[in-house]
């Protein structure tokens, strides 16, 4: 069953509000900025000159905050409440989306958006995990977390787009896979195992792009690709934060600590060769600037796609598989 293109929100619905914690000092020379803009409407008051000098204090303000930012801090800019989704990459980025539902096993998963479109003048598969952005939207999309027939879903859609080598592109945005008795007992774990192992028998070229939260297998389960890319500010982990503060001190509110020592930024993962490549993001995160940030995704997944599609079907499975085979080599430290 075909669906028309899914409908996310605009570019211009996107503004600087929803300050995180550490932007307070933003926060507050860019409401001085927008008292003194409403002043200067008076034709008697010139101030320009003063809104220049106070946009460059922002700006510097910025670069230094985001220059130092802990793991903890990039965690809530993974999740910002502004962030670009998976719908807002497909509606700027994909045209003649044509949405595919249902795993013809149990039900369709809204968590997991797949489908059909064109990307410039590629045709590609494209499939990415969306949380949802107001409450009945997250509720509906159960909060970016997929049900096991999600990734069967995914794995219909790649499995046709492999017959007709069709690129595939995967957006990934998940805290993790949904953990409920319901998923169990339809096989989430089996489900996600499979798709690892499918997916690198898929012979179309794969591009997965981390752009907010990378949370374990439920993001691994799309992520098994010729080229990972993974946006400045998202994250990408075996497990969330609060979780693993669940498990080590039986407390979610320890997440802070666990966050900073599960090393989960970009850096780190380009470091240890599980990506491999940092998509760099506006000044202050994507949400500050979401037409540049998607023309930058564009650009790089562009980039990886003409990488990837003049090797040979053959030479890019086996380099699929030795790229993830290699993942950990040489990087394992004992902790005492």
């Amino acid at each position: 069953m075909v669906a028309p293109k899914q409908q996310g929100s605009k570019m211009s619905d996107f503004t600087k509000g929803d300050y995180l914690n550490f932007e307070a000092p933003v926060k507050e020379l860019e409401n001085q900025i927008k008292g003194l803009r409403e002043a200067s409407s008076r034709p008697e008051l010139d101030i320009g000159d003063e809104i220049e000098k106070l946009q460059k204090k922002v700006d510097a303000l910025i670069k230094d905050i985001y220059g130092q930012l802990t793991q903890w801090e990039k965690v809530q800019l993974a999740r910002h409440p502004k962030r670009l989704h998976t719908v807002d990459y497909i509606d700027a980025l994909i045209s003649d989306f044509h949405e595919i539902h249902g795993d013809r096993y149990f039900s369709d998963d809204a968590s997991i958006i797949t489908g059909f479109g064109k990307f410039g003048r590629k045709k590609v598969a494209v499939i990415g995990i969306e949380k949802g952005r107001k409450t009945k939207e997250k509720i509906a999309r159960n909060f970016g977390m997929p049900n096991p027939e999600g990734y069967r879903k995914a794995m219909r859609v790649m499995e046709l787009a492999g017959r007709f080598g069709i690129p595939i592109i995967t957006f990934i945005d998940t805290p993790g896979a949904y953990p409920g008795l319901g998923a169990e007992e339809r096989g989430q774990a089996s489900a996600i195992a499979n798709n690892l192992v499918d997916m690198f028998a898929i012979k179309s070229p794969i591009v997965a792009v981390v752009i907010g939260e990378g949370g374990s297998g439920g993001a691994l389960g799309i992520a098994i690709a010729d080229k990972v890319l993974m946006m400045e500010y998202s994250i990408y982990s075996v497990i969330s934060p609060e979780s693993c503060a669940s498990i080590l001190w039986a407390d979610p509110k320890h997440a802070e600590t666990a966050a900073n020592g599960l090393k989960l930024d970009a850096n780190k993962a380009l470091e240890l060769e599980v990506i491999d490549k940092i998509i760099p993001e506006p000044s202050g995160g994507a949400h500050r600037d979401p037409d540049k940030a998607v023309a930058i995704v564009k650009k790089y997944i562009d980039q990886a796609l003409k990488e990837i599609m003049e090797v040979e079907t053959s030479e890019l499975l086996e380099n699929r598989f030795r790229k993830f085979r290699k993942i950990g080599n040489n990087t394992i430290t004992i902790v005492q």
